[in-house]
């Protein structure tokens, strides 16, 4: 528990409406999205509403040697909100503003806290869209989604947030606040700090302020269903499109476990009794072009032994694109507890790891379905399970262990879009060798040495 002085100092520095310390506020900043991970209350909640603010109460923390938390709106899947070592909670609601939409430069400039969605409908009547689409779109905060470099439903075309972050403010462990990138589109001066502190977690410094790149909205769009007998047809069909020279906005799969949970919950009309689904849309400037990219995905659809139902009112596509975003919803509402994980592999291995997936939920006898964005490789193994059943949350977590262990033999990768965090800390050995985890804590050590900022989060712990 912090002494009641520095409760006092920091409803001083940030006043007492933007501080909370009772025990019924200090559980819901407990957790985050991650499931499977133990809850820890934090000490305090401070919401600041300006950078010199967060320069203030970073070196109020770094003077009592306090652990400093930055929360968005806590959907990150890896634990990374989560106030291991208690201290202070740092959330950014209150510093919500769009500062500036510049048309003529492609740029916006947005404090940490404005929502994903907020800055779409603040850009698109400049003709102008911000691409990263994470599936909490609604409720991720832009600092958050920077913070975990959120990917999402786009970024097979469009890339992930580490794409769109031109420039940015940030409030070092020392107090000190430093500026770098803006709005030119070329900038090699010095180090690349963006993509430095963009998929930090928080654990370098404070983001306080982002410049982004906007790009113009696509004018035209196709929406496509394909439905397959078998898993292996629709991960061929995945390589098939790109082998084609298309470049679809999203490229995004569902196992029959998925679909059918999906239909269960949301009633769409969904064909249960497929094995797969991929949901694909092209789009662009040109309509020739967009009706072009239509025909050679269907082609490829149809050589794989798919089935094809193409959107043909904006309703409809609204339709496939809800069954998408409702994959998590409906799989949660199974049981008590989803884990949720992100393994990554090459394109050309989609279909080995879909197949493996499914292998992994029947040997650990496990409720499993598979869904994500396809087209990057990026799966999302999404394991239901009561947390109160202990041998079966000892089978889940063998499970994950070999999910990650096949990625990673496929030339794969730990996370795709939803960061390390606290969950996947201890198989960052397994991908990046010791001389990957030193330089890891090098940087950690020289921009944080007291380990104040998400400490316990992301870079393991030196051993002496």
């Amino acid at each position: 528990m912090l002494d009641k002085i520095i409760i006092e100092q920091l409803e001083t520095v940030a006043g007492k409406k933007n501080v909370l310390t009772s025990k019924v506020d200090m559980v819901a900043y407990s957790y985050d999205a991650t499931a499977d991970l133990p809850r820890q209350s934090p000490d305090i909640v401070v919401f600041p509403t300006s950078a010199e603010m967060v320069q203030d109460i970073v070196n109020l923390a770094r003077r009592h040697k306090i652990a400093i938390y930055p929360r968005g709106a806590g959907t990150n899947l890896s634990g990374g909100a989560v106030p291991l070592k208690k201290g202070i909670v740092l959330s950014f609601q209150k510093m919500d503003q769009i500062l500036e939409v510049d048309a003529a430069n492609l740029t916006a400039v947005v404090q940490p806290g404005v929502i994903i969605a907020a800055l779409n409908a603040a850009v698109a009547p400049h003709g102008l869209i911000y691409p990263p689409d994470p599936g909490t779109v609604a409720t991720a905060t832009m600092g958050g989604s920077a913070a975990e470099n959120s990917g999402g439903l786009r970024g097979l075309k469009y890339g992930v947030t580490k794409n769109y972050i031109m420039g940015m403010e940030v409030v070092l462990a020392n107090g000190e606040k430093v500026r770098f990138g803006g709005k030119t589109v070329k900038n090699v001066t010095a180090y690349d700090f963006s993509n430095l502190f963009v998929g930090s977690e928080g654990t370098l410094g404070i983001i306080t302020e982002l410049t982004t790149k906007l790009i113009p909205a696509p004018k035209y769009r196709r929406t496509m269903m394909g439905i397959f007998k078998t898993l292996t047809d629709a991960g061929n069909a995945v390589a098939g499109i790109i082998a084609a020279h298309v470049i679809p906005a999203t490229l995004e799969i569902m196992d029959r476990m998925t679909i059918r949970t999906v239909e269960d919950f949301a009633h769409i009309g969904l064909p249960v009794h497929a094995e797969a689904l991929l949901l694909i849309e092209v789009d662009g400037m040109s309509e020739d072009l967009v009706h072009t990219e239509a025909e050679a995905v269907m082609q490829v659809v149809k050589d794989n032994n798919g089935d094809l139902k193409t959107a043909e009112t904006d309703q409809e596509r609204d339709q496939l694109w809800l069954a998408r975003r409702n994959a998590l919803p409906a799989l949660a509402s199974l049981n008590n507890t989803v884990v949720l994980e992100d393994a990554t592999v090459p394109r050309s291995r989609i279909t080995d790891m879909l197949i493996a997936c499914e292998a992994i939920g029947k040997k650990y006898n496990l409720t499993l379905g598979t869904f994500g964005h396809a087209g990057d490789g990026n799966l999302h193994p999404t394991i239901l399970c009561d947390k109160h059943n202990l041998e079966e949350i000892e089978r889940v977590h063998q499970a994950v262990d070999e999910i990650f262990k096949v990625a990673l033999s496929f030339g794969g990768t730990l996370s795709g879009e939803h960061g390390i965090g606290v969950a996947k800390m201890k198989y960052l050995g397994d991908e990046l060798g010791q001389s990957g985890l030193n330089l890891m804590r090098s940087i950690k050590e020289s921009l944080d040495p007291e380990f104040i900022l998400n400490p316990g989060k992301m870079v393991p712990v030196r051993e002496n």
